[in-house]
């Protein structure tokens, strides 16, 4: 489900032969703030949002099938995992929280799992393969939730409340592109979080994380790993955020480790403003995405640059493939052009 020796060979043949990104809008004005997108291949693409809907295109993005999910028509939907064009599944967030899986490409949709839990508020949600998952919620009674999938989306087993990790007063997650949880390797996840207090959750350590933070609208909305389908601890990361109130400043929105988490560094320059999801596509190439739109780095983060002032909530690279997709509020969905 990660990163495959011929989609690297794939983005790099075109990195060389491409001058620079932009974006291509591809649909819009769907009554719809999409904040989930999960690209299988190059064609077959998934996005959900608020409203209780979820989009699928099997053509690149050049058609796509909207369906308003039957009895969730509130609901919102902040991430989407699929497999193939018939498979999906997607994580409604808040009392109740609900899990709900397709194998018929969205025409029916099963309830796998229902939490009524006082507070419950699910923020992403990510698969190590097709079998493995975990998604990630707010903190109850002091501690963040956690639930974990063996079999596809099929059934969900919530982990015991005494091994959740602890959390601090004010700390949360961001249930803004789905990203704040990723793989670290073959079997273990980190996660970011956000609030009066912004730390990174690896295996048994809690590291401080030095992004804007102290606010309940401040800290880390959305982190990449580099490599993650090797054990290697995660080597690489980055992450991204700032203040979504205030979402035109860059002070202290991005940093890089390059050491697993261990030290950090700052871009010399920055992301234009609040980010709510990055994503690696290659070693060198990063994407970032928020509310005052898209930003792109060639140089593994050491400085971006501004490519579009159109605001989006996620940005993922094809499993499968190279295509990256784009999408936001007012059911807007883009690509990455070369030009």
């Amino acid at each position: 489900m990660k990163f495959s020796v011929l989609t690297l060979a794939l983005f790099s043949s075109t990195i060389l032969a491409a001058q620079k990104p932009s974006v291509e809008l591809l649909t819009s004005d769907t009554k719809t703030s999409i904040r989930g997108l999960s690209v299988v291949n190059d064609n077959v693409v998934w996005v959900s949002g608020s409203a209780g809907m979820v989009g699928r295109s099997t053509n690149g993005g050049k058609n796509w099938k909207w369906v308003q999910v039957k009895g969730f028509e509130k609901t919102e939907f902040r991430d989407i995992e699929a497999f193939n064009a018939s498979t999906a599944v997607i994580m409604g967030i808040a009392e109740p929280a609900y899990i709900l899986r397709t194998t018929d490409g969205g025409d029916s949709w099963e309830v796998v799992y229902e939490n009524k839990t006082k507070g419950m508020f699910l923020d992403a949600m990510e698969f190590w393969n097709e079998k493995a998952g975990i998604i990630i919620g707010d903190p109850i009674d002091g501690r963040f939730f956690i639930t974990r999938t063996f079999d596809g989306g099929r059934s969900w087993q919530d982990i015991p409340f005494d091994k959740r990790p602890v959390a601090d007063s004010g700390e949360a997650c961001f249930a803004a592109s789905g990203t704040n949880i990723r793989a670290l390797d073959r079997d273990e996840a980190v996660f970011i979080t956000g609030g009066l207090k912004s730390r990174l959750y690896k295996r048994d350590e809690i590291i401080p994380l030095p992004i804007v933070q102290g606010k309940q609208t401040t800290g880390a909305n959305s982190i990449s790993v580099w490599d993650s389908n090797k054990r290697n601890g995660g080597k690489k990361m980055i992450v991204v955020g700032g203040d979504f109130l205030a979402d035109s400043i860059s002070e202290k929105n991005c940093f890089i480790s390059h050491n697993g988490g261990k030290t950090w560094f700052e871009p010399k320059e920055p992301p234009h403003g609040y980010r709510s999801c990055v994503e690696y596509v290659s070693e060198k190439d990063i994407f970032t995405c928020g509310l005052s739109g898209v930003d792109y780095s060639a140089n593994g983060g050491k400085t971006f640059t501004w490519i579009s002032k159109t605001g989006f909530h996620v940005c993922r690279i094809a499993k499968q493939g190279s295509a990256i997709y784009l999408a936001g509020n007012n059911g807007k969905v883009a690509k990455i052009t070369w030009k």
